[in-house]
């Protein structure tokens, strides 16, 4: 889809077209195709069937009720930051006293329309024409265009001394196939550039992959690795916060631990009553150690990131299993042992081994009425299995 095309869609014969789709199905894309192309142009056919196949894939980022306003491009759904995150993010900046952003490689909007909606002002940077097509549209859907403004423009050549703080998302997929770069001086402004780049505002903050080294991690800065509901979305280094600081923010609930420079690793244990599995986000910014201190445990092994404990204790930042078992990994015993407990509903998670989880559930074949976890990874070295099931410790376990 090309610019011309796209400005067709915000067009009358375009919006027409979107609200016919408005319960768009894929199952019945070839007829709805078939009978609009009787009325309406082949090319803005195919776009506003592009937007319903788009808008069904974003509302997993950015909720139903906006999606279905918004516009996307099929990068731009893809590389779009969810929208909880970057409302969290737009807070931290408006906290930090942020009143004019520059958002560079804004892409079609999502970060902009956080940070306008938390009231700050956004200037929106990027060099694809179409992508900024879409940001304006995306602002002026959603009644927020009177705080964005989209600049077509290459980040390295727009202004930002009139910005109070500057917000960088590099572009980390590349090539036709949209493959990941971990390279961070191939992102696209390279990583050095928008570091370079954050150091001129009062706070910034540069989007970096979750699985950036923390070596790579500029002595000026704060790491945040934030995961929403269990899964790890991203990581960002902050500037003028927290500097040399390592943060892990668990979403919705918005719990953070925080800590610098290297912890002393977590002691090692048996394990005992209780297995914790830390949040992503924790494991990220390796603080298991700090976790393990709250909880008063202690870790199964040196190289796994789970923690035992005798004590059932709340926490945000790790999942709570009650352990029934602690076996030598070996499965004709796993299976035995299911049978008798009669097990037909098993969760097998892992950690330090090799085994699949699909191919241990192939082999034990679970069968009754009660419900298990099997944790496969190694205590004290040894290949081993843990049964349990989770445990309810308290209200502030839920994230």
């Amino acid at each position: 889809m090309d610019v011309e095309v796209f400005e067709g869609l915000l067009g009358p014969e375009g919006q027409s077209l979107l609200a016919e789709l408005r319960e768009y199905d894929p199952a019945q894309e070839l007829a709805a195709a078939t009978r609009l192309r009787r009325d309406f142009p082949a090319p803005l056919v195919s776009a506003a069937l592009g937007q319903a196949r788009l808008r069904q894939r974003a509302a997993a980022k950015f909720g139903t009720a906006d999606a279905s306003r918004m516009y996307f491009t099929p990068n731009g759904v893809e590389q779009a930051t969810r929208a909880t995150v970057a409302a969290h993010r737009a807070a931290r900046f408006r906290a930090a006293g942020a009143t004019r952003l520059a958002d560079l490689c804004g892409g079609i909007g999502g970060d902009a329309l956080a940070l306008a909606r938390a009231g700050i002002d956004v200037l929106a940077v990027d060099r694809d024409p179409l992508t900024c097509a879409v940001a304006r549209a995306n602002a002026e859907a959603l009644g927020l265009a009177d705080r964005i403004e989209v600049r077509c423009a290459d980040v390295a050549d727009v202004d930002t001394s009139g910005c109070d703080a500057v917000f960088v998302d590099p572009a980390r997929r590349g090539g036709a196939a949209g493959r990941r770069i971990f390279d961070p001086e191939a992102y696209s402004p390279p990583l050095s550039w928008a570091v370079a780049a954050a150091r001129t505002a009062p706070v910034a903050a540069v989007k970096v992959a979750p699985g950036v080294p923390h070596e790579a991690v500029p002595e000026d800065a704060e790491a945040e690795w934030v995961s929403d509901r269990g899964d790890v979305k991203e990581a960002a280094l902050w500037f003028g916060t927290a500097p040399g600081a390592f943060t892990a923010t668990l979403l919705p609930s918005g719990a953070a631990l925080t800590g610098e420079g290297l912890l002393p690793q977590a002691p090692v244990r048996a394990p005992g009553r209780f297995l914790y599995e830390p949040d992503g986000a924790v494991i990220r910014a390796h603080l298991v150690a700090a976790v393990a201190e709250q909880l008063d445990g202690g870790l199964i092994d040196p190289t796994i990131a789970y923690v035992t404990s005798d004590h059932a204790r709340p926490t945000p930042y790790a999942t709570a299993y009650a352990i029934t078992d602690v076996l030598p990994f070996n499965l004709k015993r796993l299976k035995a042992l299911l049978r008798e407990r009669e097990v037909g509903t098993l969760t097998v998670k892992k950690r330090g081994s090799a085994v699949e989880p699909e191919e241990v559930r192939r082999r034990v074949r679970p069968q009754g009425p009660n419900a298990a976890t099997v944790f496969l990874t190694r205590v004290a070295g040894a290949p081993s299995m843990l049964l349990g099931q989770p445990a309810d410790v308290g209200a502030t376990q839920a994230i």
